[in-house]
């Protein structure tokens, strides 16, 4: 067998059918390769115990403990039977249950005293943490041929345990990877050798055998700090490479002229551009007069003040002969983009109309829901040239769209977006056009590096002068219900003074819900899962709205906005809202990016648990844009020694994007944010930790920047290119350029 197909040898020829097929289907395991990355996620050492204190509710765990005791009930007059045994490890108890038939083996094995790995989902039975029916393996008998296997590994001091599912108990993955282990001599090292050699890392094949049967913890050690650089070097050479392959592309430069449109732009500024502007522009506008596409991510606290340093660079643009395409995820949001952007150029977004500037040039909006003549006149604008920058949704894609010379595209909130919408947009310009990525959500570097890193990064990280703090408060309704009356009471007082307010559902409420709308509602509910169980749908728009309509803001003018509306209906509605004459918008998060409407003060978040960290910091972005202070109330049922309440908490303690990233960051599962719950595909990061690697991630960077830039095409270096195509499958890749 050849080094590269042990690798790739399918699973089901060593392991057999039904354990490969539960492999693939349930931990997308197939081949040789894929289980001997499968690293254990901790290992248990001789006579030190789980903490069944810390067990987490609804998850499969495997523990190691001690029977108490075990004792048979009697129920439905003598003819149901189950047993009972009680676990302890020092620390907590946890209770077993078995029922009918199931109970006759472990009355006779499961003796007090008894020491064994139990595997199972913890559930809550009358307050006591329970497993039911879990599988489980004596670990202090010899007499059983079944078990003498677990004893040496465990006398072996440290025992693996492996990311499990109900159907395959990690003792049993276990015995699987010993199946393998022996392929693992057959590894290809992907770091080239001076890289290797110079840091003092193991070979691959041997930190494959200590991550899988360590002997000692300091080999899990040396293991992990070898594998992480793997990681992280393999994922930042695909990064480098294409980044390299970007700077090869052909590209206009647009050089920033001088007595033109954003001259005459800044000259009618009513403030001065903070220092953080003028750096950013100076980065971009640098950008700009190279022979290559821009590849630049902006991103910038709520309010930071992106769409003015956007709107400079598509100035700039249509000074040096092109034009300007701004991409916004929601149609809300681009009308929103089209109406403060032609209010901040006044007569200067009139060129060629009565009264326009002659400097002006056009701005027009596409989006899908225009009129037919609005549409084609927008269109006629653009392939004449007559339009210098155009503001839409991914309506901008279609085919008919064609313009006269696409120099920049911005695009708004890139994370949703996909690489073919990008590319499609791309392929408007007769080169490829200069491409700059805006995002409110504060990336921590590590993950920038990692998720981004295909794209240079310019930071806004100063509020423009004039910008109101805005209170955080988190209302706990359950707890306390007046906490809840007492919040209106603040909206009420905020429009009496007259400001306005904004309350926050995460559901419409109505029985059409899209499947956007369910997935998001099922992701909110999976990071909202309380302790106790709580089940009640999330809190919805049109339902809140009656209420408040009728009993605690009775009398105020009470307006609904949400994604299912129809387009003229929503832009009438922020039209209304934005010229103050509606006081409250009830709204789902379609207002959580862009809307500008300074005289919002208040925001009440109903179920704020049931939002994320970053979202929350999105919406709460909304007030406080004007010179009076916002204030931000989120309302939660969430019990307060819940993650989802401490997640509340940190939101309310603090306004700096980048500390709540972090913090974000450390809540979620690493895979939420490189793997599933971005691309759809199971994350290729194992023991990579984009929270606690940065120094990895930074070094790998460097290395792998020096490598692509002596050898772009890896020609001399073919294990590398191997392990690239391993671990960047199709999938990966364009889940990189989706970013």
């Amino acid at each position: 067998m050849d080094r590269v197909s042990a690798f790739d040898e399918p699973l089901k020829k060593l392991l057999g059918g039904a354990t490969a097929k539960v492999m693939a289907e349930h931990l997308d395991l197939h081949t040789v390769g894929d289980l001997l990355h499968h690293y254990p996620r901790r290992y248990e050492e001789r006579g030190q115990l789980t903490a069944l204190a810390d067990l987490p509710l609804d998850e499969h765990v495997t523990v190691v403990a001690q029977v108490a005791d075990a004792r048979i009930m009697v129920f439905n007059n003598g003819r149901g039977k189950r047993l009972e045994v009680t676990l302890t490890d020092g620390s907590g108890r946890l209770q077993l249950v078995f029922f009918g038939h199931g109970v006759h083996k472990p009355h006779k094995e499961l003796l007090p005293g008894r020491r064994a790995m139990f595997a199972g989902k913890v559930s809550v039975f009358n307050r006591k943490m329970q497993l039911a029916h879990p599988t489980y393996q004596l670990l202090d008998t010899a007499d059983a041929d079944e078990a003498t296997e677990a004893v040496d590994a465990f006398a072996g001091r440290l025992l693996p345990i492996y990311p499990a599912c109900k159907q395959l108990d990690s003792w049993r993955i276990a015995k699987a990877v010993d199946t393998v282990l022996p392929s693992a001599r057959d590894a290809v090292d992907p770091l080239p050798l001076p890289l290797r050699e110079g840091r003092g890392f193991t070979p691959l094949p041997e930190a494959l055998l200590k991550i899988h049967r360590p002997q000692t913890k300091a080999d899990i050690a040396d293991a992990r700090d070898r594998l992480k650089w793997d990681e992280a070097f393999v994922m930042q050479v695909a990064l480098a490479r294409r980044r390299y392959a970007d700077t090869q592309l052909p590209a206009v430069a647009r050089r920033r002229g001088h007595g033109g449109l954003l001259d005459a732009f800044d000259a009618k500024l009513p403030f001065t551009l903070t220092e953080g502007q003028e750096k950013v522009s100076k980065e971009i506008f640098d950008d700009l007069a190279t022979e290559h596409p821009m590849h630049r991510l902006l991103q910038g606290e709520v309010g930071s003040g992106k769409t003015m340093v956007a709107l400079r660079a598509m100035l700039a643009v249509v000074d040096a002969g092109g034009q300007a395409a701004m991409l916004a995820p929601t149609e809300v949001l681009a009308q929103q983009h089209h109406r403060s952007i032609t209010e901040m150029m006044g007569e200067l977004a009139e060129g060629g109309m009565l009264g326009g500037s002659d400097l002006g040039t056009k701005v027009v909006l596409l989006t899908g829901s225009m009129g037919m003549a609005a549409r084609r006149q927008a269109l006629l604008d653009l392939v004449t040239g007559e339009a210098g920058i155009v503001i839409g949704t991914h309506a901008l894609i279609e085919d008919k769209v064609q313009f006269h010379d696409l120099g920049l595209v911005v695009v708004d909130e890139q994370h949703r977006f996909g690489v073919e919408q990008r590319d499609a947009l791309r392929s408007k310009g007769k080169q490829p056009p200069h491409l700059l990525v805006m995002t409110a959500t504060p990336i921590p570097r590590t993950v920038a590096m990692t998720v981004f890193g295909d794209l240079e990064t310019s930071v806004l990280d100063q509020l423009p002068a004039g910008r109101s703090p805005i209170a955080s408060h988190v209302v706990p309704a359950k707890d306390k219900p007046h906490f809840l009356s007492r919040a209106w009471e603040r909206v009420r007082e905020e429009v009496g003074n007259g400001h306005q307010a904004y309350v926050v559902c995460p559901r419409i409420g109505d029985d059409a819900d899209d499947e956007a709308e369910k997935k998001n509602r099922k992701r909110a509910a999976e990071k909202a899962a309380e302790e106790d169980g709580e089940k009640r749908p999330p809190l919805a728009v049109l339902e809140i709205a009656e209420q408040l309509t009728k009993g605690a803001l009775a009398g105020l003018r009470i307006e609904v906005l949400h994604g299912r509306m129809n387009p003229d209906d929503k832009d009438d509605v922020m039209r209304r809202f934005a010229a103050g004459q509606v006081d409250v918008l009830v709204a789902t998060t379609v207002i959580e990016v862009g809307v500008n409407v300074p005289n919002a003060t208040a925001m009440v978040i109903m179920d704020a648990d049931r939002f994320g960290v970053s979202q929350l910091h999105q919406l709460r972005g909304r007030v406080g844009r004007g010179s009076a202070a916002g204030l931000c109330l989120l309302v939660s049922e969430a019990h307060e020694a819940s993650p989802a309440r401490a997640r509340l908490s940190a939101v309310a303690a603090t306004l700096d994007g980048f500390e709540l990233s972090r913090i974000d960051l450390e809540q979620r599962r690493e895979g939420d944010v490189l793997g599933q719950a971005q691309s759809g595909v199971r994350t290729s990061l194992r023991v990579l930790s984009v929270i606690d690697d940065e120094e990895v991630i930074a070094a790998a960077r460097e290395e792998a920047v020096t490598i692509v830039a002596a050898d772009p095409d890896l020609a001399r270096l073919p294990e590398l290119r191997t392990a690239l195509a391993a671990l960047l499958d199709k999938e990966r890749e364009e889940y990189l350029d989706k970013g």
